[in-house]
C-alpha cells in the first residue's frame, strides 16, 4: 500500500510544471554555460594572451619545484606548481557568465515592467470607460426619472385643475 502511495506522490511531483520548468532551466543553463565558456576560452582569452605577449593565459603557473628527470629522460618526480592562469581564466569565465545572465535578467525584467505598465494602463482605461458608461447610465436614469416626475407633476396639476373646476361649478 505504501509503495503505490509513494509512486503516486512521485508521479504527482514529476508532473508538476515547476519541476519540468526547472529541468528545462538546467538544460538551457548548461548549454548557456558552454557557450559563454567557449566565448571566454576561444575569443576573449586568446586576445588577453596576445595582449600580454602571446602566452596562453590558462598555462600561466608559478613553479614551486621543477620536475626531475631520470637518466632516460622520463619524469622521476613531477613538477609542483600553482596554476594561477587557469584560475584567472575561470574567474573571467564566471564574470562573463554573470554579466550575460545579468543582462538577460535585466532585459526580461524590463519586458515584464513594460507589460505590467501596459496592463495597468489598460485596466485604468477600462475602469475609466466603465465609470463613464456608469455615469452615462446614471445621467440617463436621472433624466428619465426627472421626465417621469415632470409627467406625474403635470398630470397632478391637470387633476387639481379639474378638481377645482368641479368644486367651483358645484358652488354655483
Amino acid at each position: 500500500m505504501a509503495k503505490s502511495s509513494f509512486w503516486a506522490d512521485f508521479k504527482k511531483f514529476i508532473s508538476k510544471g515547476n519541476v519540468i520548468d526547472l529541468a528545462v532551466g538546467v538544460v538551457v543553463g548548461g548549454a548557456f554555460g558552454k557557450i559563454t565558456s567557449s566565448l571566454v576560452a576561444d575569443i576573449i582569452m586568446p586576445l588577453v594572451g596576445l595582449a600580454v605577449g602571446g602566452l596562453n593565459v590558462s598555462e600561466w603557473k608559478w613553479v614551486l619545484k621543477e620536475a626531475i628527470l631520470d637518466a632516460e629522460g622520463k619524469i622521476a618526480t613531477a613538477e609542483v606548481a600553482i596554476k594561477y592562469g587557469n584560475f584567472l581564466q575561470m574567474i573571467l569565465d564566471f564574470l562573463v557568465i554573470a554579466f550575460c545572465v545579468f543582462c538577460f535578467v535585466r532585459v526580461i525584467n524590463k519586458i515584464r515592467e513594460k507589460a505590467s505598465e501596459e496592463e495597468r494602463e489598460a485596466a485604468a482605461a477600462a475602469k475609466a470607460k466603465a465609470d463613464a458608461e456608469a455615469k452615462e447610465k446614471a445621467d440617463a436614469a436621472a433624466a428619465a426619472s426627472a421626465a417621469a416626475q415632470k409627467k406625474i407633476d403635470e398630470e397632478r396639476a391637470e387633476e387639481l385643475a379639474l378638481l377645482r373646476e368641479i368644486r367651483d361649478s358645484l358652488k354655483k
